[in-house]
């Protein structure tokens, strides 16, 4: 059953004030404020005092250009070079006038070909988004957990400064209360430029005393000024891997920010829970608990396009069980093979198989896992390991001899929840570092530090 999304109270619209007026305005909002419905039944409103969420939110056009297929370079809300490049070949391609710039007209054709592209059906190219494909993920999280939301949106163009909103909107729940509790939120607009030179005010909008969340939800950048001073002053800073553009490299700078002592966490390694569970209960048995280190061959199967929870769950496995990585090669084609050799603690040469499989329907998620095999090049070992998607994962594997070699197959559930705002809802319940994400990031960090020698 599909739940019904609360009706949502619009407390204080939002309404344009300067920079020095947002805090004044917010605790106007709130003195002696008091809302009612018409049968007089909806009780007062209150502040949410849960979180503060900063969401840095570039502009869409680039968004369109890459899920469009037209754009490979950093989604930061510059209009550079090459994103000018970028709209030129969309307006040359379908017979637009040639700007350069994200023109109306550009954007519609945009939106058509990247819900074509993405294998959207019947989608209205005028509302259509590839950052968020219903309400606004921060409309979502609010719905979830009542907060101040400070977003941060990039803009290409003129450098005029930073204009700045408030509102407040109460989430009405169906379960009797005696007070709604509503969310804040914040918006600031301007040139990267512009949000630089205003960064200093940001960490006086934080609510004192209470967990900060910096969802950055572009490419991240361990030498962005406006990055570096918002991931000092907050609990834990947020990416979602399955959008980067260059997944090897960006997993690299992921590792750096870790190295940096920022505490990270990425939504994508959420999206492995089920795969890692599986796993792990696939050697509880004491008999099969033996033939785990006996594993030495791994084989991972993910939709083309991103590898990085292919990289994520082998990193996983390889911290656990000691493995150090040794060599590291690619062989791009239909098939985006990735060729690992680890070596154990005990001097055994481990050898493990990434493929990028192209699919027919992609998902929401790029790069999701398909299936994976563990198995030994002893056949007496009691480690043979199939796990597949529902969704007929295993074919692949099948035709390679996985099930004939398999001694356990296992089948995981379609994660119904792997949306970025669920996950994100799930995230902000805790903070702090992630020591299993961490671990397996720095194995992966060393696998890809390999490919550069």
């Amino acid at each position: 059953m599909t739940s019904q999304a609360p009706t949502i109270f619009s407390l204080q619209a939002p309404k344009d004030v300067s920079l020095t007026e947002i805090e004044a305005e917010l605790n106007q909002i709130w003195q002696s404020y008091g809302i009612t419905g018409d049968d007089g039944a909806l009780p007062a409103a209150t502040r949410a005092t849960t979180f503060t969420l900063v969401v840095y939110e570039p502009e869409l056009t680039q968004y369109l250009l890459a899920a469009a297929g037209f754009y490979t370079g950093p989604i930061d809300g510059i209009l550079g070079p090459q994103t000018q490049a970028a709209l030129l070949e969309v307006q040359k391609q379908y017979e637009l006038p040639e700007t350069g710039t994200a023109t109306p007209e550009t954007l519609t054709v945009l939106r058509q070909a990247a819900s074509k592209r993405h294998g959207i059906a019947n989608t209205d190219a005028t509302s259509y988004s590839v950052d968020s494909k219903s309400p606004r993920i921060a409309d979502e999280i609010a719905l979830r957990n009542p907060c101040r939301i400070i977003t941060l949106s990039p803009i290409a163009g003129e450098d005029e400064g930073v204009k700045a909103q408030v509102s407040a909107y109460c989430p009405i729940q169906k379960q009797s209360s005696n007070t709604l509790v509503c969310c804040e939120y914040i918006n600031l607009t301007g040139t990267t430029a512009a949000l630089e030179r205003v960064g200093g005010i940001i960490p006086a909008l934080l609510i004192g005393g209470l967990p900060k969340f910096l969802w950055w939800k572009a490419t991240p950048d361990p030498n962005n000024p406006l990055f570096k001073r918002l991931g000092s002053v907050c609990n834990n800073v947020i990416v979602d891997s399955c959008n980067f553009n260059d997944p090897e490299d960006d997993v690299l700078k992921l590792q750096e920010l870790v190295e940096t002592g920022i505490p990270l966490a990425d939504l994508n390694w959420g999206r492995l829970s089920a795969w890692q569970e599986l796993t792990a209960q696939a050697f509880d048995p004491p008999q099969r608990r033996a033939g785990l280190p006996e594993v030495d061959r791994v084989n991972i199967d993910h939709e083309k396009g991103n590898p990085a929870q292919a990289l994520f769950f082998l990193g996983w496995l390889a911290s656990r069980l000691k493995w150090r990585p040794t060599a590291y090669k690619q062989e791009f084609g239909d098939y985006n093979i990735r060729k690992i050799s680890f070596v154990t603690d005990e001097q055994r040469q481990v050898e493990a198989e990434l493929a990028g499989v192209p699919v027919a329907d992609v998902g929401d998620i790029v790069g999701d896992l398909i299936a994976l095999r563990l198995s030994s090049s002893d056949p007496q070992a009691n480690c043979s390991t199939l796990i597949c998607s529902e969704t007929g994962g295993c074919m692949r594997m099948e035709t390679h001899g996985g099930a004939q070699s398999s001694g356990l197959f296992q089948q995981v559930s379609s994660l119904s929840e792997q949306k970025a705002e669920v996950l994100l809802s799930q995230q902000v319940q805790r903070w702090g570092r992630e020591v299993l994400f961490e671990d397996s990031l720095r194995v992966t960090g060393e696998v890809l530090k390999l490919a550069a020698k």
